[in-house]
């Protein structure tokens, strides 16, 4: 059934409060790398917002930043476009100054100099994710951000960010907790046809880097592609092979929720969204070593076989249009994250099975950091500090904002039947 407004329960943790009345103030949020897949969902998402009067586009590359921005109907009146270095530290403060909140849609590595600049220019910070330990790293930053009165969310996007407060929506009504199982499932193309959904160096990072589960009380690796299963997603997305990958996710949950005895959590995903076909193209070029990243001599000049592989996959990211016009044909892109969450309540064993379901033109990577970045610039996340999706989100006006953009999470709760 769909998540119901009158289902919330309170929570022990950070979350939403109504804005207090005050003056209307102009609104300003920096998108950083605004011009890139998310990132343009995002700014069209803020731009279509009745609370943000100004979206800067902060990006390298301006030329494609103003295409994303004329795309945009509001674009003229509410988006601007500046250059922005994110590994230039005075340029970047520069940019960030004066705004309410910054929206990080940029690369995952510089997730850290971009919350020293907002620091710096004491504005507030969400991001899409940090591949479990840059978000590990960039948690240590909670106590600067607390002393300076600010709030970052980490892994705010479609994974992590939606199963964190899928989650938490669980959590909230059990007492205890055996299990969280995260499944990302995405309908491929057809055939061998190869599609990136998002950035091509995480997906590689997620390709080769060996994923973190936690198992029996402890934080484990396992092999990259590991864990493989067939899982039932809804139709149209249907049964698809999920493997294990390394998220931001499974770094956070077993920590929040230690006190409810969380034994295991894991991430799975069905090949970044590729055909069994089309990804054994992509595992071929990371077995003949293309994905490293040491340096080789070629006719006498260093050059990585990653940037090679980057630059090449490049022409295999959809069209500009594809996530910021309205797509004509909502099968494309489908997906759907379901989170499964295993626990106790009144004597009860219950699973809790959340699904949230989504096409292109609405996809929550970009739409769900838009959300939280209007919250903070707002006022409406309590507490000062660095806290993960599932602390600082409430999941009742969360899956609201979801289910007003047409991302719809249904929830079902199974009870066991023992002697």
């Amino acid at each position: 059934m769909p998540i119901n407004a009158d289902e919330n329960k309170s929570s022990e943790c950070v979350g939403v409060h109504p804005s207090p009345k005050r003056r209307r103030v102009i609104v300003k949020i920096v998108v950083l790398g605004g011009a890139g897949l998310m990132g343009r969902i995002a700014v069209k998402d803020l731009a279509a917002s009745k609370g943000v009067d100004q979206v800067v586009i902060a990006d390298r590359d301006t030329e494609l930043a103003q295409k994303v921005a004329n795309l945009i109907p509001e674009g003229r009146s509410k988006v601007s476009v500046v250059y922005t270095d994110v590994t230039e530290h005075g340029g970047l403060v520069a940019t960030l100054n004066g705004a309410d909140a910054v929206l990080n849609a940029v690369h995952y590595y510089f997730n850290l100099n971009v919350m020293r600049a907002c620091l710096e220019a004491k504005t507030h910070y969400t991001d899409m994710g940090g591949l479990f330990y840059n978000t590990r790293k960039q948690l240590k930053l909670h106590d600067e951000f607390a002393q300076a009165g600010l709030t970052a969310v980490l892994g705010m996007g479609s994974a992590p960010g939606v199963p964190n407060v899928q989650a938490r929506y669980a959590a909230d009504r059990l007492e205890t907790i055996e299990y969280i199982r995260i499944y990302d499932g995405i309908l491929p193309p057809p055939g061998d046809d190869i599609r990136f959904g998002y950035a091509i160096p995480t997906i590689i990072d997620e390709l080769v880097m060996p994923p973190m589960v936690f198992r029996d009380g402890e934080f484990v690796a396992e092999e990259p592609l590991a864990g493989e299963e067939d899982y039932w997603f809804t139709p149209p997305v249907g049964l698809l092979r999920c493997h294990l990958s390394l998220h931001s996710e499974v770094a956070t949950l077993p920590v929040t929720f230690e006190g409810k005895g969380i034994r295991e959590c894991f991430f799975k995903i069905n090949y970044w969204g590729m055909s069994p076909e089309a990804f054994a193209k992509v595992k071929l070029l990371a077995d003949l070593g293309f994905t490293g990243d040491e340096p080789v001599d070629v006719r006498g000049r260093p050059v990585k076989p990653r940037d090679v592989l980057t630059t090449l996959l490049a022409d295999y990211i959809p069209a500009l249009h594809a996530f910021v016009e309205e797509s004509v044909d909502p099968a494309r892109w489908t997906k759907e994250i379901v989170t499964e969450v295993k626990g106790t309540q009144d004597g009860k064993e219950l699973v809790y099975r959340l699904g949230t379901l989504t096409s292109v033109g609405s996809l929550p990577t970009g739409v769900a950091p838009s959300i939280a970045a209007q919250w903070l610039a707002a006022g409406r996340i309590s507490g000062s500090g660095v806290f993960p999706a599932e602390v600082a989100i409430d999941p009742q006006p969360f899956f609201d904002e979801l289910a007003r953009r047409g991302i719809v999470t249904r929830v079902s709760v199974t009870e066991s039947v023992s002697s």
